[in-house]
Order: C-alpha cells, then structure tokens, then sequence
C-alpha cells in the first residue's frame, strides 16, 4: 500500500456549535427501556433524514431533520416527545453490565451512504466495525428504497479480511469514520495516545462494491494509506472519529482528543475539532469547538448562500444514562 503523511496545519479560530435537540426515541424501542440513544458514534444525512450509528448498541437511529423553524425552540423543551426511531441490525441483546457490553458489542464506529451496487438499485448504508477487537470486525449493508429510506432488506459483511492487511500496518487498528469522496471509499484510522498518527485508507469503489455484495470472494488491496498529524490539545492528540464528503474531491473531517493510549479504554475528552482536507490530501483547516463535546459523527451540506458549510455533528456523553447531542456549527 503506497504511504504519504501529511503533518498538522494550525488551528484557527474556535467555532461554537449550537445545540439543536438530544437524540430521544421511544423507551419501548429500546432493548435496555432508554428514551434516548447514548454513544452516538457515526453519522450519514439521506435527503432529510438522518441516521445514526451507536457503538454500544445493535440499532440503527433514525432521525428526521429538524427544519429551521424547529431548530429555533430551545433544546429540551419538549423532553419527553420522542425524535427518532430504532432499526435492529444484528440479532440478540447486549449485557446490561456497561463493562460486559463494552467487551461484547459489535462497535459500529462508522456509517457510510453507498451508491447503487449489486443487490442494492438504489444504494444502501453500511455500518462498519471498528476492527480494535477480533468480535468487531462485521459490517451491516443496509439496502434503501428510492427514497432513501430502509427498504427491510439487510445483510451481515465479514470485514476480516479487508482489515486484515491494516492490522499489519496498524497495530492499535481502530476506523472510526467512513466516506466516499471521488470514486474512492475511504477508511479513517484513529489514533491515540499510544499510537499518535492517524490515516486515510482508499480503496477503489468500483473494484470493493462487488465484494460488499458478496459477488467476489476477496476484497481489493487499499490503494494508499496517508498518515496524517491532525495535532494536539496539550498532550493528548486529536483522532479522527468521522469523515464526509466535500465539492471536488476534497472532505470534511470530526476529530477529538482522548486521553486515553489505546483504542478499548475511554478517556477523558480534553478538545474537539473540525477540520478540511484538500483533493490533493493536504490538511487545508483545523478549528477547535468550543466547549470540547466528543463529536464522533458528522455529516456536512453547503448552505443556500454557498458561503459556508453546515457541519451536522452527533456526539457521544460516554455515559449510557446521558442522551447523545445533535449539534451544528457553520464551518467557513
């Protein structure tokens, strides 16, 4: 796999989300009696839904945007009137114990929107596992309809032997975000304390959508994987936690800094940030949030004015009793 890096650029200035709502949901939905989803990890917008993946759960959220209007009433104002709804993606109930669960779970850590491809006419959402343990290592291609919405039909993905060359190269593997940004699905790899450098791994779309359907046996070698410095908040460096496409080649990216040295443990979050990375792979932006909140997902669209982008952002509280945050902030 050629290997580029591309070092840290300079923070510039802090931006400030704004809160827009908790990710509640219906108690009854929910396999342990929760009103809400907590550990809010990967996040995907399909016209004017949104969906979320949890890493501590086997559902998949799925949430309306809030229009304007919506987005003025103060958030929390209604917080008992459910946002959103739970779609199971594997079979069977985690462990109540937090610590048992935490050992148990599948870790989706990233969700992606795929085009149309074998199976899936009009595309489909993948869940990806984290890779950090070898029970962590499934996917779940979720087909849609032609409004992008489910459409019942899902299917389990074996992604072993697709990480199986990044454990090689990465021995704390652990991909926290997944996009496709011209022609290529890319692959975030996250670091740490422990492992401080974080990557980009590209695969080919074209040559890794017949294995994702499962009409070829083996997955393609990456085409590259570029390491990249994205800094740190003191001493703790910033780790991807999502990705998602921009214009012409280049995306947007979600990081924090978690003091923690390997990719199992949590840790504190001591800073968060926003940042942009060019076509040509070079870190074009860093902006530290305010208020540091653990944003792992993130989803982003050009506002009417084509000025600025609008960052769409879920995070995860650590703590399975606090509800996940949707946030926005407007990225210059």
């Amino acid at each position: 796999m050629p290997q580029t890096t591309e070092k840290a650029c300079m923070a510039s200035n802090t931006l400030s989300p704004q809160l827009i709502q908790t990710l509640r949901i219906d108690p009854a939905q929910h396999p342990r009696g929760q009103a809400h989803l907590s550990a809010a990890s990967g996040l995907v917008r399909v016209r004017q839904r949104l969906y979320v993946v949890a890493d501590d759960e086997l559902h998949l959220g799925m949430f309306d945007e809030p229009t304007a209007a919506q987005a003025e009433v103060p958030a929390g104002s209604d917080p008992d009137h459910p946002t959103g709804s739970l779609l199971r993606l594997l079979e069977g109930d985690l462990p109540q114990d937090k610590s048992k669960r935490k050992k148990a779970k599948p870790d989706f850590e990233s969700l992606v929107h795929l085009p149309p491809l074998p199976g899936c006419p009009a595309g489909a959402l993948l869940a990806l596992g984290s890779g950090s343990k070898p029970n962590r290592e499934t996917g779940v291609l979720i087909a849609l309809d032609v409004l992008g919405q489910p459409n019942g039909r899902m299917a389990t993905v074996d992604l072993a032997a697709l990480y199986a060359p990044m454990r090689k190269r990465f021995t704390d593997l652990n991909i926290e975000g997944a996009l496709l940004v011209s022609g290529d699905l890319l692959l975030l790899q996250r670091g740490n304390k422990g492992h401080a450098l974080n990557a980009c791994i590209r695969f080919d779309w074209n040559q890794l959508a017949p294995w994702l359907a499962g009409v070829q046996t083996q997955p393609p070698a990456a085409k590259g994987v570029q390491l990249l410095e994205l800094g740190s908040v003191g001493d703790v460096p910033l780790g991807f936690t999502d990705g998602a496409a921009m214009h012409g080649g280049a995306w947007a990216f979600s990081a924090v800094a978690e003091s923690t040295d390997n990719s199992y443990l949590d840790g504190a979050c001591v800073g968060s940030a926003i940042g942009t990375v060019g076509a040509d792979g070079s870190l074009q932006s860093l902006h530290l949030l305010e208020g540091a909140p653990k944003v792992e997902g993130l989803a982003v669209a050009a506002d009417s004015g084509g000025t600025a982008w609008v960052c769409t952002l879920v995070t995860d509280p650590d703590d399975p009793s606090v509800a996940a945050q949707l946030l926005q902030v407007r990225l210059p």
